[in-house]
């Protein structure tokens, strides 16, 4: 018996009705980034490995897909670590952040770029998780104040609701918030990273899950417990007008407090409908994020359909001299099922044939439906139509042309609904 022939594990092969629903929702995201002027871009799929685990990418760096170095013989005995030279990229802002460094002498400043293509990571399949997945993302580099990150979230906030996503939360905090609230429980700060990664899962774990692997990572019981204290008083807070009030302990930054309050503030202007909140457990993995961080999320959603942050400093890695960057990215697969084709989408017709028919005639038919502004399949008429019209309708076909022989003429119909039975 034949095995069964799947993609590989953890892609999948996509359908024409999904294609069409996908083609759809990207191009009005396209279209919504374009109206705010963000120009689109495009990097290479592949980049230099050294790049892609320079640190910056946090957890991610750990699910590389790596490419073997041209030139390996057979034979030859080769150590892992140097056989490989090249690593498909896990996200889109490493290779922008090369982009914008490889390119500085032709791009204005500041830089609005949009930015949407696969991206591949090795973790393990799940639903709603794949290894080959979409993002859509924007970024302003060169723009250092809070309009960049105000612009990003009214922005996709703006496409998201063009989409029929509405009543979506903005979750805020800042990288300055964490590691001074870490700081003021005893955190040493070489286990910011450590703790964070803990932190993050409060949404899986709860509070308590989040204590428990404190612990048994060998945290002391002094900053656990201040932790938790401070987490648990933290938690109901969601006003971030109320964050300078004293509730956050003077370890957190100043200027981490007022860059929130600034960007929530100027977001209610921008986009009244949009709830924002604070978050104090908000941590978001990349190890890239210097200030302030955000997530976007769907009424009762368990999981984010957005985020992104700040990430000062990662350009000048590549340059020497540092550019003020932030950026946020849609995660495409995780809205796709949520969003429909338009009803006053052009119709999809079929024009169902006997075979043998003059093909000029047919054509000719095709380009007149075409004119008025249809998509037009020939479709060759079975033995049974309802099997076909079924599957027709599968398809996304609405409406069904007959085409007959009359005394010797090719005749068609006019345009009807295609229904399935």
């Amino acid at each position: 018996m034949a095995s069964k022939v799947v993609p590989a594990r953890g892609m999948r092969d996509v359908l024409p009705v999904e294609k069409a629903r996908r083609e759809h929702a990207l191009h009005v995201i396209r279209e919504v980034y374009r109206s705010f002027g963000f120009d689109e871009v495009e990097t290479p799929a592949l980049e230099d490995l050294s790049r892609m685990e320079s640190g910056q990418g946090g957890e991610n760096e750990k699910m590389l897909f790596k490419v073997l170095r041209r030139g390996l013989a057979a034979d030859e005995a080769v150590l892992p670590a140097d056989a490989a030279d090249l690593a498909l990229r896990f996200d889109l802002t490493v290779p922008l952040t090369r982009y914008v460094a490889s390119n500085a002498g032709a791009l204005r400043m500041p830089f609005k770029a949009l930015q949407i293509g696969p991206v591949w990571r090795a973790e393990r399949p799940q639903k709603g998780r794949y290894r080959q997945f979409v993002q859509c993302d924007i970024d302003i580099l060169g723009e250092a104040g809070s309009l960049a990150e105000v612009e990003l979230v009214t922005a996709t906030h703006t496409a998201l609701t063009r989409l029929g996503l509405t009543g979506t939360t903005l979750r805020l905090n800042d990288r300055g918030v964490l590691t001074g609230l870490l700081t003021g429980c005893g955190f040493d700060e070489s286990d910011h990273g450590s703790v964070l990664i803990t932190v993050d899962k409060n949404d899986k774990v709860g509070l308590h899950g989040v204590v428990a692997e404190l612990r048994s990572k060998g945290f002391g019981d002094e900053p656990v417990a201040a932790l938790e204290k401070a987490l648990t008083d933290l938690l109901p807070l969601r006003d971030v007008a109320r964050l300078g009030d004293g509730a956050l302990p003077e370890t957190v930054p100043a200027a981490s407090i007022e860059r929130l309050q600034e960007i929530a503030a100027a977001v209610a202007v921008a986009a009244p409908d949009l709830d924002v909140q604070f978050d104090v457990t908000l941590v978001r993995g990349m190890g890239y994020y210097t200030g302030p961080i955000f997530e976007m999320s769907l009424p009762g959603g368990g999981s984010s359909i957005a985020g992104g942050g700040r990430y000062d400093g990662m350009v000048g890695r590549f340059t020497g001299r540092d550019v003020p960057a932030a950026g946020f990215s849609i995660g495409f697969e995780r809205i796709i099922d949520e969003v429909s084709l338009p009803a006053d989408a052009a119709p999809a017709v079929a024009l169902v044939h006997p075979a043998g028919v003059d093909a000029g005639e047919l054509l000719r038919k095709q380009r007149e439906l075409q004119a008025g502004g249809a998509r037009v399949a020939l479709v060759k008429q079975a033995k049974r139509l309802q099997p076909l019209f079924d599957a027709l309708v599968a398809e996304g076909y609405s409406q069904v042309v007959r085409a007959r022989v009359e005394d010797g003429r090719l005749t068609f119909s006019e345009p009807s609904p295609l229904e399935a039975s």
